[in-house]
């Protein structure tokens, strides 16, 4: 029978920690490296579902996320080359291809083995 360390670690957090911790850890088994900028404007699209470019742009600018909305058009094309975003003409959202889960409590239960 194979030993292994277990850890378990049980937290509660606010809904959008529970966001934000998705979204790193489908980066992290990924491989994909993102700004905390980047994670902070990931995590707004995440809430809103899908959104009109301009218009999230320009609020992403005022919760000083990113100094100016092209910062955030920026970051957005990053994400789009990244494949954690889809945008077409006019509006993105976030990949649902990440299956981040965004309303309602939500239990996040990963269990990861780290082999030797």
């Amino acid at each position: 029978m194979a030993l292994v360390n277990k850890v378990d670690k049980r937290i509660k957090i606010q809904r959008d920690g529970a966001i934000k911790y998705q979204i790193i850890t489908f980066c992290f088994l990924n491989d994909i490296q993102i700004s905390s900028s980047d994670l902070l404007c990931l995590a707004e699209l995440a809430k809103l579902g899908s959104s009109e470019v301009t218009t999230f742009c320009k609020s992403i600018s005022k919760k000083n996320i990113f100094k100016s909305p092209q910062s955030c058009r920026n970051a957005i094309q990053k994400a789009k080359k990244k494949k954690l975003v889809i945008k077409d003409k006019k509006n993105i959202t976030i990949n649902p291809d990440m299956k981040i889960q965004t309303t309602g409590n939500i239990f996040l239960d990963f269990k990861i083995l780290g082999v030797d």
